[in-house]
């Protein structure tokens, strides 16, 4: 081979049949009717133009990949090859479908070696990706079966590829761009004696892939998230207090941020008027502002058109005391979340109760889920919701001293990377004396990510200044999970082993 000055794709035309013709025979070798006719070529074409590309190395034809697009779902389970080619017209094709169907593919054997098949796929992934269809199919040949299938049935077979015991080098390369089988296709095609005629149904899923709707959406792919890192300090009553959260919602939504967290208990300083009675009696009394604070939480939801979760606060539902907080969308509408494991002093000072509720909540930012303080430090919860497809996972704490923090902020960046998702952790800082049992905070809010190429080296997305009374704004981008899902260097989610063991809901929420 000539040393390589150029590689290039280019759209298929019909000046390059010729050339084309001769390198599907130098590709397919004795094959039986290997190329293409002309007329086959130009229809192709016509209806399908970006689908259509040969790779060429100094200006000559190494490679080609032809396409269609079609329906899914109305092509037969056991079809054959002629079943998607076979009419002169290519009537399978349906510019509307919702599928990338592969109809040939291959490099010159001069050409082999260098990776340009790669590179053939990933254009097809790209058309996939910008025509928004759910993945692409097509029949994958086993050349190699033909050695083992005395001994052993296809589906033994493809399973040996997989293990590494067997070698196949359609059925390898294929694997390692992200292919996966379907099924087994019998009479695939016609005179393929080195594959007994057997062909794998390959898969590849378009993660970016949105189901079409009539509706108007304004689901984000960039979500700007705004954390409360809250001074505790002496209010004049409820108003001071609601006046001081106003500002930072004012100031997130500034920003244009789409999520303003608080933190756990934010309201706490409304305490210090009954810090005369029992610490019991005086949280009780806490409880009959979160009605009210919640309604103006609502409200500036709306106003400045922000998400606002409300960290959590006590409440008492049929004469027990719960840790609960609100998701205020700006849409107008609440959902309401409990703290399902109470901390020993929350139980043995407050009589606080355990929440039962784990649940993921809808927003025009994706699915998202809440978690209060000690309740990211049990795995178990935050795996629930990633199973229902949380992106976000908020987390409202309140700690007294470092080391609590540190659980709070270790869990939370483990929670980041077995569950694929960005967790955002907000806390509160200062202290109020005249409050018993609520007298310090010790707080640095952050954004954590998995680790990985996409992301920041250390999980690290944002972090504020320790025990600094602050405001932390910074963008996640959800498109980077659903590629860390399916092409991450780990895949957390997807490497899971349901077979050894399993996890489920004892309660419905």
């Amino acid at each position: 081979m000539d040393k390589i000055e150029n590689i290039e794709l280019k759209y298929l035309t019909i000046e390059d049949f010729e050339e084309l013709k001769e390198a599907t025979v130098s590709a397919y070798g004795g094959f039986p009717n290997s190329y293409w006719k002309l007329d086959e070529i130009g229809k192709l074409i016509a209806l399908f133009p970006e689908g259509q590309i040969v790779i060429k190395v100094n200006g000559d034809i190494a490679g080609c990949a032809l396409s269609m697009i079609v329906n899914f779902d109305e092509i037969d389970d056991n079809h054959t090859y002629q079943d998607i080619v076979g009419d002169d017209n290519f009537k399978v094709h349906n510019e509307n479908g919702d599928t990338l169907y592969g109809i040939d593919v291959f490099i010159k054997p001069d050409y082999r070696g260098l990776r340009l098949g790669r590179r053939l796929y990933d254009y097809r992934k790209e058309v996939c990706e910008n025509l928004n269809l759910k993945g692409i199919v097509f029949g994958g040949r086993i050349p190699n079966y033909h050695k083992f299938s005395k001994e052993l049935t296809p589906k033994q077979y493809i399973d040996k590829v997989k293990t590494k015991e067997i070698h196949d080098p359609v059925l390898n390369f294929q694997l390692s761009n992200d292919f996966h089988p379907v099924r087994i296709l019998s009479g695939y095609l016609e005179g393929d004696e080195a594959s007994r005629e057997y062909a794998v149904l390959m898969e590849w899923d378009n993660v970016y892939y949105t189901k079409p709707t009539k509706k108007p959406s304004a689901n984000k792919s960039v979500v700007r998230l705004g954390l409360i890192q809250w001074q505790m300090r002496p209010y004049n009553g409820m108003e001071d207090l609601m006046q001081q959260a106003e500002y930072f919602v004012d100031t997130v939504a500034g920003y244009r941020s789409d999520f303003a967290l608080f933190p756990e208990f934010f309201n706490a300083p409304l305490m210090a008027e009954f810090n005369h009675l029992s610490e019991p009696d005086a949280i009780r009394e806490l409880a009959k502002f979160t009605a009210p604070v919640i309604e103006r939480l609502k409200e500036l939801s709306i106003s400045y058109n922000i998400n606002i979760i409300s960290g959590s606060m006590p409440e008492m539902i049929d004469g027990k005391l719960y840790n609960v907080g609100y998701l205020c969308k700006r849409d107008g509408s609440l959902e309401r979340y409990e703290k399902v494991h109470v901390t020993p002093d929350e139980a043995r000072i407050w009589g606080m109760q355990t929440g039962h509720e784990i649940k993921t909540f809808d927003t025009d930012c994706g699915k998202i889920g809440i978690l209060i303080c000690y309740d990211v430090e049990f795995p178990e919860l935050s795996r629930l919701l990633a199973e229902e497809g949380m992106d976000i996972l908020f987390v409202p704490f309140l700690t007294d001293t470092q080391n609590g923090y540190s659980r709070v902020r270790l869990c939370a960046q483990a929670r980041a990377v077995e569950n694929e998702c960005y967790v955002a952790i907000a806390g509160s800082v200062g202290n109020i004396p005249k409050v018993h049992n609520m007298d310090i905070q010790y707080a640095q809010s952050a954004v954590f990510t998995p680790c990985d190429f996409a992301f920041p080296s250390n999980g690290i997305k944002a972090e504020a200044t320790p025990n600094t009374e602050m405001i932390l704004v910074t963008d996640v981008d959800i498109d980077l999970l659903r590629e860390l899902h399916s092409f991450g260097s780990v895949r957390n989610l997807k490497d899971r082993r349901k077979d050894v063991y399993s996890l489920k809901k004892v309660r419905k929420s």
